[in-house]
């Protein structure tokens, strides 16, 4: 077959002629190309699970400043119901408010100093230790008691016991505490 036979041929079938050509094009392109298809899916993937994070997290910002206030109001109250540790007096100044509401009588309130060790870990927060004992009915000392959980500040019971001051039933007791408070620093 010459150029001539070959260029009219190509002239009486154009369409054929052209298909085959793409044809061709096309699979040469996939061919080449094929190696490249897992790495696509792969970045595909994660394009489609950084879109679905970014659209769950637009739909959750619809309730951020809301629950930005509801936050801050929490720290505040967090922050109010927690002691001073600088400030002794009004510490103690605490269990004497206590002693008057519930009727009993504290003996003083010893505050040992515990520093925290040199490889603790820096928080804003620390407790500090108190002990104490109170004298009263049973009634009134289980109001202590109560009145230090659900009270201004918060509370962590470390150790307590209760025993007679005499051998008179139903007569006054005395109660040893070892408790400590939220502090902030």
């Amino acid at each position: 077959m010459s150029n001539e036979e070959f260029i009219a041929f190509i002239k009486k079938n154009v369409i054929p002629v052209a298909c085959v050509l793409a044809s061709i094009a096309i699979g040469l392109v996939l061919y080449f190309r094929s190696d490249a298809l897992p790495e696509a899916e792969k970045v595909l993937a994660q394009k489609t699970q950084e879109g679905e994070l970014f659209a769950a997290n637009i739909e959750d910002a619809e309730h951020l400043p809301e629950q930005q206030k509801a936050i801050l109001a929490s720290n505040d109250d967090i922050e109010n119901r927690m002691i001073r540790v600088g400030q002794l007096a009004e510490n103690l100044q605490y269990f004497y408010q206590l002693e008057s509401d519930t009727g009993t009588k504290l003996t003083p309130v010893q505050v040992p100093w515990n520093p925290p060790p040199k490889a603790a870990a820096k928080t804003n927060f620390t407790t500090v230790s108190f002990t104490l004992t109170a004298q009263g009915e049973y009634r009134q000392l289980v109001d202590l008691l109560r009145k230090l959980e659900n009270g201004e500040h918060y509370c962590r019971i470390d150790t307590c016991s209760m025993r007679p001051l005499s051998e008179v039933r139903g007569g006054p007791l005395t109660m040893s505490l070892s408790l400590e408070l939220l502090a902030n620093q």
